[in-house]
């Protein structure tokens, strides 16, 4: 299992179509408006890093409206 936190700028005024997107997503189990330098911040539950960088790269910056992403992975202590 891979936990992942996208942080996710969009472009100005797409901040709702943008969120409505990412929560056709499966593998993204939490959704959360930001405000200041990222719009929005999503919580990933994917079965390794593999899949998690696919998800980033093939769903999530393929959203119109996405223009930048900061991906931080999540470690178990």
């Amino acid at each position: 299992m891979a936990i992942g936190f996208v942080l996710i700028s969009t472009a100005p005024g797409k901040e709702h179509e943008v969120y409505n997107e990412l929560k056709k997503i499966p593998e993204i189990v939490e959704l959360h408006p930001l405000f200041g330098e990222f719009d929005l911040i999503a919580k990933l539950d994917t079965k390794d890093f593999n899949e998690l960088g696919t998800i980033v790269v093939e769903k999530i910056r393929m959203i119109d409206g996405v223009i930048d992403t900061k991906t931080l992975t999540g470690i178990k202590f």
